[in-house]
C-alpha cells in the first residue's frame, strides 16, 4: 500500500479532491469528539450520514456546524436515537432504519465510553463492555442487509487494547475486582476481534471490516478522570515508552484523530485493510512486547481463534435478552 498519509494528516486532507456524493454513511457517536470531526469532514466532500446519538436535543445543537459544512459540501446529516446501552434501544434504532430502507456504503462504529467507574448496562452487562462493544455488535449484525455489497465497516478501537485481552469466562468482572482500564481495555480488544470476525463471515459479499486506532487526542472522552489522575496517566505513558526506547506519545488535533477513520471508511484500499488494525492511515505492525503504551497491535487482538469464540460467546449474551438475529 503506497503510503500517502501520517500521523498528521487530517480528516480533509485524506478527503482532498475526492467527491462522495451518492455514497451514505452510518456513524455512532456523532455530537462530539471524533465522530462530530469525521461527520463533518464527510459530509463536506457530499456524503451522506446518519448520525447516532444519545440525546437529539443536545446533538442538535453541536452538530449545528456540521450541517453548516453539508450545505457548502453538497452532503447530508441525519440525526437517530440510539444508546448502546440498551439493547432495547438498539432494536428501535435498527428498525427505524430498516423502515427508512435506504442502504450504507460504509458504518463506523466510533461511539464509546471510557474508564467509567463500576456499572452495568440496561440489560446487565459491565457498561463499557456493553457499550464500547456488545452494543455494536448487537446493532451491526441486526442491520447489516443494509450494509451494500462491497461496504465496509470500520470499528474504533484504542492504543488500550494492549491493556488486557478479553476475558470469555469472566466478560462482566462478576467473579473478579473491577479496574477501569482493564475494562476498557478489554472493550477495544473486543471491537477489533468483531471487525476480524465480520471480515471474514461476510467477505463472500465483498464487506471488508478494520479497526482503527484513532490516536491520543483531547475530547471528552477521558471525562472520568480526574485532573490529576490525567497527569499522573500522561507520566506513566512517557515514562513507559521512554523506557522501551520510544520517542514520547504525542496528541493528535481531532481533526488528526479522525483522519484514519475516514482513510479506513472511503480512501483505503479495503482488501488491503480488511481484517486488519490500522493506526496513522496506515495498516499497523504486529507489536507483541509488554510494554501496554507501545505502538501497534498486539496478536491477540488479530487472533481468528478468539476472534470466532468471541463472536459466540456475543450470540449467546445478546441472544439471551431477545436482540440477536
Amino acid at each position: 500500500m503506497t503510503r500517502k498519509f501520517s500521523a498528521k494528516s487530517t480528516a480533509d486532507q485524506v478527503l482532498s479532491g475526492i467527491d462522495l456524493k451518492g455514497k451514505r454513511l452510518l456513524i455512532t457517536g456523532v455530537s462530539s469528539g471524533i465522530g462530530l470531526e469525521t461527520t463533518r469532514s464527510l459530509v463536506s466532500h457530499g456524503a451522506s450520514v446518519v448520525g447516532t446519538v444519545r440525546d437529539l436535543a443536545k446533538a442538535e445543537a453541536s452538530t449545528a456546524s456540521v450541517l453548516d459544512a453539508a450545505a457548502r459540501g453538497g452532503g447530508n446529516l441525519e440525526l437517530i436515537d440510539l444508546d448502546l446501552a440498551s439493547l432495547q434501544s438498539v432494536r428501535a434504532c435498527a428498525d427505524k432504519l430498516f423502515a427508512d430502507g435506504q442502504r450504507f456504503d460504509a458504518v463506523i462504529a466510533n461511539a464509546g465510553i471510557m474508564a467509567t467507574p463500576f456499572g452495568r448496562t440496561a440489560d446487565g452487562f459491565e457498561v463499557q463492555f456493553g457499550t464500547n462493544y456488545l452494543g455494536h455488535f448487537a446493532l451491526i449484525n441486526r442491520i447489516e442487509p443494509l450494509l451494500v455489497d462491497n461496504g465496509r465497516l470500520v470499528v474504533l478501537s484504542s492504543q488500550a487494547h494492549r491493556a488486557a485481552d478479553v476475558d470469555l469466562d469472566d466478560p462482566n468482572f462478576e467473579q473478579q475486582a473491577y479496574d477501569p482500564f482493564v475494562a476498557y481495555g478489554r472493550s477495544k480488544t473486543a471491537t477489533t476481534l468483531f471487525a476480524v470476525e465480520l471480515d471474514k463471515r461476510y467477505r463472500n459479499r465483498g464487506i471488508r471490516a478494520a479497526s482503527v486506532m484513532p490516536g491520543n487526542s483531547l475530547t471528552d472522552l477521558p471525562r472520568h478522570f480526574s485532573q490529576e489522575d490525567l497527569q499522573g496517566l500522561f507520566e506513566t505513558v512517557g515514562k513507559a515508552r521512554a523506557e522501551a526506547g520510544l520517542p514520547p506519545a504525542e496528541f493528535k488535533e481531532i481533526a488528526q484523530a479522525a483522519a484514519t477513520s475516514v482513510w479506513a471508511a472511503v480512501v483505503a484500499d479495503k482488501e488491503e485493510i480488511g481484517g486488519r488494525y490500522l493506526e496513522d492511515c496506515a495498516v499497523a505492525p504486529i507489536d507483541d512486547t509488554p510494554n501496554p503504551f507501545a505502538d501497534g497491535v498486539r496478536s491477540y487482538a488479530l487472533d481468528a481463534n478468539k476472534a470466532e469464540r468471541l463472536w459466540a460467546k456475543s450470540e449467546e449474551m445478546v441472544g439471551a435478552k431477545g436482540t440477536y438475529s
